[in-house]
Parts: C-alpha cells; sequence; structure tokens
C-alpha cells in the first residue's frame, strides 16, 4: 500500500529535479554512516526551544561502514544482543549502532518511495502525451483514402480500439483511486487520463480481494502487472525482502499473467476454505467415523478446474486433517512464507525449496496478502517413489483477529509434466492450511492435500500408500508439523530433561542437533535423489529396478570425506508392524544382531539429547564394546525419531576428536561423516480395526499400528579417497551385498521369513 507520499504524486507532473536528487542517494548513505554521538535523526530535530548544544561528529571508518552494510543486508532489524555484538566488534558504542541503522532503513525507504515515484510520473507522462495524441487525431480527423478532412462521423477502426482501450484504462483508475480512498483513508483524484497501477497495490487487492469482495472469486479488469513465467526457475531470492526483480516493460502478455496469477490465487483461496470446512459435502466419513474419504463428484459439481482438467492417467489424492501444534498463528504463517524455514520446519518432506518471485509481501506489515510465486521438491523416504517437483504461487490471506489461511496452487503444468525420473509428473491443487491460535501459544492447524500425480512411475510396493493418502497426505504434514513444533519448545526450554543424562552446555547441545540435522539431511538425499545435493545415476542391469545405486565426487566440502562416494539404497515389504521394527532398529543392545560396526557386541548409549516426549525422539552418541571404550577412537552419531506417519533410524560413525570439538559448542560444519539408515513407513493396506489407511495410528509415536510396514534401507560409504579415481564393478557388488545382508539380518531378527 502506498503511502501518502507516494499517492500525492499522481496527477502532478514530472519533476525535472527529481533525477537530480536520485543522484545525491549515494551521499545520503555515506551520510548514513555518520552519526552525532548518541543523537538519532529524530533527536536532531529538536524544536526551537531547546538550548543550543554541541554536538560530536563521527565518520565511521570504511572497515566500519563495510561491516555494518554487510550486516543491514542479512538483518535490517537487529535485536539488541546483535547490536551490542556488533558494537564489540566495531569498536562501536551500542547508541551508535542503533543510530546507524535507524538512519539506513530510513535512507532506504526514501530511495524506494524516490524511485518508485519517478516511474510512477514516468508512465503518467506517457499515458498523458499518448492521450493528447489521440485528441489531437480526433479533433482533426483524416481520411485513409484520400488524405482529406474526414466527415464527421466517420471514425478508422485503430482509433476505435484507442477510443475502447481509453475508456477502459479510465474505469481502471476511477476503481484504484476508489480502493486507495476506502483503504487508505485519502481521497485520491483519477484526473483526467489513465495510468499504470503501481506495483504494491497487488497486495492491496490480494488482502481485500478484487474489487473489495473479500476473496471472492469474481473477477474485475485485469490488472497491468507482470511476471516471467519462462521454461526455467526465475533467479535467485530478491535480495531485500519486498523488493521484486525488475521484469522489463509491461506489455500486454505480461499483464495478462500477473492478472491472471491474483486471479487465481483467489480463486484457491476461495476453494481451500469450502474444503476445510468442518461439516462440508465433499467429505464422507466412515462407518467408524475414523476416516475420511474425497467425494469427487460434489467436488466436481462445485468447482470448475482452476488450473485445467485432469490429464490422462493421472490419479487424484485428497486428504484433510486437524491437529493442535505448539506454535502460534503468526510465527506459522511467517515459516510458511519463507521458502529456508519452511524447508526446515518440515525436513524429511521439503528436499528443497526456492522463493522464485515476490508479488506481494502483504499490507499494513502484515502477511496479509502475500502472494509469492515458489519451486519446491516434496519427497518420500523410499527409492521406489520418485520425488514431487512443483512450481507453484503461495497465497496467504488474514480471515480474522488470530485466524489466517495459507494456499498454494501449480501454476507452470506443462513444465511439471515434462519431467523425467528421478521426478514425478504432477500438480498441486488448491491445498494449504488454516491456522487458529488457541490459549497458551497453541494453534489450531487444519491442513489440506490435493494432488493429481502420474502413478506409472511409481513402484507397485508403494501405490497403496500413495493411493491410500498417506505418502502424501495432510496428515503426514500435521504428524511433522506436531513433532518439529515439539522439538523447537523443548530445545528452547530453560530446564534439561531428565532423560538427558548429558553434562552438555546449551551450546554443545546446539552444535550436536545440528549436525545430526545435516547428517539426517544427507541421509534423505541419498535414498530420494532430490536435486539438493548432485548425484549421478548409474544404472546396472544386474542389481534390479529395486535398487538405486548413486555416486558422487567430493573435493572441496569439509562437511564429508573426500573422495568418491557411494550411495546405495532399496525398499521391501516387512510382515510387521512399523512399531516393532523401529523399537527393534533404535535399541542399541540389539544393534549386533544387525550393524556390522558394532563389532559383534552391544552398544553403549554416551550421550542422550531428548527431542520429543517419545523416548524415541532424540540425538544419541553410541560406543561400541564399553570394555575397549579407551581403545577406540570412533562414535556413532544416531538420530531417531517416530510421528504418525513415518519412522527413521539414522546413523554415521564419526571420529572421537571432532566429536570433542561439536560437544564443546564447536562449528559442526567441518565434521565429515557419511550416513546410513532406515526409514519405516506402513504399508497402506488396511486392516480390520484398523485406521491404518488414513496414518490416524501412532499419535504421538505411541499405539501399535496392526498393518505391515515398508522398510527402507540406505548406506553411503567412501569407495575411494581419491576423487579422480574410476569406480569399479566391485565396489558396487560390496554395497549391494551389504544392504542385502543388513535386510536378511533384521529379517532373522524379526524372525521374518
Amino acid at each position: 500500500m502506498e503511502g501518502p507520499s507516494e499517492m500525492g504524486l499522481i496527477g502532478e507532473n514530472f519533476d525535472a529535479g527529481l533525477m537530480g536528487r536520485m543522484r545525491d542517494d549515494e551521499y545520503e548513505s555515506r551520510s548514513g554512516s555518520d552519526n552525532f554521538d548518541g543523537v538519532s535523526g529524530d533527536d536532531q530535530d529538536g524544536g526551537d526551544d531547546q538550548p543550543q548544544r554541541k554536538k560530536r561528529y563521527h565518520r565511521h571508518t570504511p572497515h566500519q561502514i563495510q561491516e555494518l552494510e554487510s550486516f543491514f543486508k542479512e538483518c535490517p532489524h537487529p535485536d539488541e544482543k546483535q547490536r551490542l555484538d556488533l558494537s564489540k566488534r566495531l569498536g562501536l558504542e551500542n547508541k551508535q549502532v542503533k543510530f546507524w541503522f535507524q538512519n539506513r532503513r530510513t535512507q532506504m525507504k526514501t530511495q524506494l518511495e524516490r524511485h518508485e515515484n519517478i516511474m510512477l510520473r514516468q508512465e503518467n507522462d506517457k499515458l498523458r502525451a499518448e492521450n493528447s495524441l489521440m485528441k489531437e487525431a480526433m479533433s482533426n480527423p483524416v481520411c485513409n483514402s484520400c488524405g482529406g478532412p474526414a466527415i464527421p462521423g466517420q471514425i478508422s477502426f485503430e482509433e476505435h480500439q484507442i477510443r475502447i482501450e481509453n475508456a477502459r484504462l479510465k474505469d481502471e483508475l476511477n476503481r484504484i483511486c476508489a480502493l486507495a480512498n476506502k483503504f487508505l483513508g485519502k481521497p485520491i483524484s483519477s484526473m483526467t487520463g489513465p495510468m499504470a497501477l503501481p506495483t504494491s497495490n497487488s497486495g492491496l487487492e490480494l488482502g481485500i480481494g478484487r474489487n473489495g469482495l473479500g476473496g471472492s472469486s469474481t473477477l474485475g479488469t485485469p490488472l497491468p502487472m507482470g511476471l516471467d513465467l519462462g521454461d526455467g526457475v526465475l533467479g535467485t531470492q530478491t535480495a531485500m525482502p519486498g523488493i521484486r526483480p525488475s521484469l522489463g516493460l509491461m506489455g500486454n502478455e505480461v499483464q495478462l499473467e500477473r492478472s491472471m496469477l491474483i486471479d487465481l490465487a483467489l480463486a484457491a483461496m476461495e476453494e481451500l476454505l469450502k474444503m476445510t470446512q468442518a461439516e462440508s459435502p465433499l467429505w464422507i466419513k466412515s462407518l467408524d467415523g475414523e476416516k475420511e474419504v474425497f467425494n469427487h463428484e460434489e467436488y466436481a459439481r462445485l468447482f470448475s478446474p482452476c488450473i485445467g482438467p485432469k490429464p490422462t492417467a493421472y490419479v487424484t489424492e485428497a486428504t484433510r486433517e486437524t491437529g493442535i501444534v505448539i506454535i502460534n498463528s503468526l510465527a506459522l504463517v511467517e515459516t510458511l512464507m519463507d521458502a529456508n524455514r519452511w524447508a526446515e520446519m518440515f525436513p524429511s518432506m521439503i528436499a528443497r525449496a526456492i522463493n522464485l518471485d515476490v508479488i506481494s509481501n502483504g499490507v499494513g506489515g502484515t502477511r496479509n496478502g502475500a502472494l509469492q510465486v515458489m519451486h519446491a521438491e516434496v519427497q518420500l523416504l523410499s527409492p521406489l517413489v520418485p520425488v514431487r517437483q512443483v512450481r507453484f504461487i503461495r497465497f496467504c490471506k488474514q480471515h480474522a483477529e488470530g485466524v489466517w489461511a495459507v494456499v498454494d496452487v501449480s501454476i507452470d503444468i506443462g513444465h511439471d509434466a515434462a519431467n523425467a525420473q528421478p521426478f514425478m509428473s504432477c500438480r498441486r491443487l488448491p491445498s494449504g492450511c488454516i491456522v487458529q491460535d488457541m490459549p497458551n501459544g497453541y494453534s489450531k492447524v487444519t491442513w489440506l492435500e490435493h494432488w493429481d500425480y502420474d502413478e506409472s512411475g511409481v513402484h507397485q510396493l508403494y501405490r497403496p500408500l500413495l493411493s491410500s493418502g498417506v505418502g502424501f497426505g495432510a496428515h503426514r504434514w500435521i504428524a511433522t508439523l506436531q513433532r518439529q513444533c515439539e522439538c523447537l519448545a523443548i530445545l528452547m526450554s530453560s530446564s534439561i530433561s531428565s532423560d538427558d543424562h548429558t553434562a552438555l552446555s546449551q551450546a554443545g547441545r546446539r552444535s550436536m542437533l545440528k549436525l545430526a540435522q545435516r547428517m539426517t539431511s544427507n541421509f534423505c538425499s541419498g535414498v530420494c535423489a532430490s536435486s539438493a545435493r548432485k548425484w549421478d545415476m548409474l544404472h546396472i542391469g544386474t542389481l534390479g529396478d529395486d535398487m538405486k545405486v548413486m555416486t558422487r565426487k567430493n573435493v572441496d566440502d569439509p562437511g564429508e570425506p573426500p573422495g568418491i562416494v557411494l550411495s546405495a539404497a532399496t525398499s521391501v515389504w516387512m510382515p510387521v508392524s512399523r512399531q516393532r521394527v523401529f523399537d527393534f532398529l533404535r535399541d542399541e543392545r540389539l544393534r549386533s544382531e544387525w550393524d556390522i560396526l558394532s563389532n559383534g557386541g552391544p552398544m553403549q548409549e554416551m550421550v542422550h539429547i531428548a527431542k520429543g516426549q517419545g523416548h524415541g525422539n532424540c540425538v544419541s552418541l553410541l560406543r561400541a564394546n564399553a570394555v575397549n571404550a579407551n581403545d577406540s577412537s570412533m562414535l556413532i552419531l544416531q538420530e531417531t525419531w517416530m510421528d504418525a506417519s513415518c519412522s527413521v533410524v539414522v546413523y554415521a560413525p564419526v571420529d572421537v576428536q571432532s566429536l570433542n570439538v561439536v560437544m564443546s559448542g564447536g562449528d559442526s560444519a567441518y565434521v565429515a561423516l557419511l550416513p546410513s539408515g532406515f526409514a519405516i513407513l506402513p504399508d497402506g493396506h488396511c486392516n480390520n480395526n484398523s485406521s491404518s489407511c488414513n496414518g490416524t495410528m501412532q499419535k504421538g509415536g505411541g499405539g501399535e499400528d496392526r498393518g505391515g510396514s515398508l522398510l527402507t534401507v540406505g548406506f553411503q560409504i567412501l569407495v575411494n579417497s581419491l576423487p579422480t579415481a574410476k569406480l569399479t564393478v566391485e565396489s558396487v557388488d560390496t554395497v549391494n551385498n551389504l544392504i542385502s545382508c543388513t535386510i536378511q539380518k533384521i529379517k532373522g531378527a524379526l524372525r521374518v521369513a
């Protein structure tokens, strides 16, 4: 939304001196690095009645300016602790740092306002000139045939089209002025000529809906906004929040594309609200009331396809789930609207996420009306299920105090459908969540997942899981969100759990957890083959289609050993429950029955860092053969967790010296490790008296599901310490035999044929 200074420029003539003042921006930026000792920009504007006092004037050194500018790019609003750290590091007083950031933000805002004003003035002058030419041509009509004066009433086709366009622009301007008059509280003259809509008005449109109708899908005249929807990724994220990359001239096609995105966002939001209503006819409850089935016929009757009809051979999955989460609505909305924070909140599900473009950052300093274009890769922890790569818009809207909605919908169907393996051809129909604040910092979250996808790329073993909605369904998002928020609440708590029989400091705990997070992330990338890490696929006919083998050369990544790394993963069905398999694999006393790293004996847990209420959600440090511990220079770092949708056991051998640095609070980025582990999923088959089809068993990690399970085994090993070495068939056979032997040992220990 424009401030008064911006809107006041509408209708004025272009000020040529303003361009000269723009050249002074560099001087003003430098002046932001000069400070009066103890005086902010506001304090300097004292009244006449204040006594004059001498102010000491300080100019920061080039090094101080460089450091402050670098920090400003990352964090324009540092907190007290960050300002104190900066003042100590740069040899400045805390108030000098505070006033520098205040002045720098003021200058940044001024520069942006000036730039937008100049663009508006130029566009306004351009339209005025065109309007004048049209008036002159209409006042002196010329016959196209003879060149003489035209008879009144005879107007060429081109002039007729110009008149229509001019009338449309006037209507558009009047509508915009009405919106601004209503929501800015300031009367805005519509003038006599059309103008281009400032880009920030898109947030106003999205925050209140087209024509002031809230979330209605009733669409008005297309807005003159542009967005490049090429075949590739649009580029990196913008450096400053709220600043969109330059999209060039706003032609008719670009205007239409951006207007279509706004229309699509409003329609998707309306569909999300209807599909998440408690007693919606779109959902049919089972006889026991534990499961909801999507009503495809009712959906087709109520909604027109907002992104086109379903492609041939695609199947549809739609699920919804409601849960109570220990996070407030504002924090969750901010997490969902930031690609990096979104991926960190759902690490086992989001392999990669990028903000491609920001159309609107919202209105009134909030996320209400925020609209952005994103790219994401959604994964299921198995090599037999392709990664879902999707490009979509994400739209956020506040519907009441403490009630927010965030919706996604695909925008580049042709691009997604053209993807080859390992990505699945799919499209994301309106999906998202409704977040409502609850007492004591909790939120009630209703999640909706709605996909169309090509089932032919999915292995037969996992088709029941996906068709039941368990694989990528809403309950999986809710379960992951609950587990992650519970973990964050425990980590932020000042009290230490009684299960944490360790003397680690808070810094040591954080470093250990960060190392475990990187270990699990690398394990997921080795299993799912997303683009988060660079892997080269190996196609070896003797291994069959169930085994995925990949390789990568590491030269300069300190997080893993240098050389050739081989990753192999496969999935098998187990006729035992997920809970039983998980308990067996995470038990350090039974580890010798399947792990060759145990040296044939039980392992001892040396460190235990709880990440949830259940004992299985933790990061542990294991030591093999406790009797000969002094002779061992290798420990096992292990992370285990279980929620209502998935169970994971990931581990990696790490040398003692590196772990000592991490446990002391040191940087974990330089600890080299290669993860291996297991992911256990329900098999998706319904049993009598079991709700395993919709994933409602084992809420919070407890309970017992009676169905079978799908076990994924993944290993990453260093086959040669020289990055230039060649991969041999013997190395591939070795890791293949290791996986096969491990699976057989697990089946034998669980007495599975």
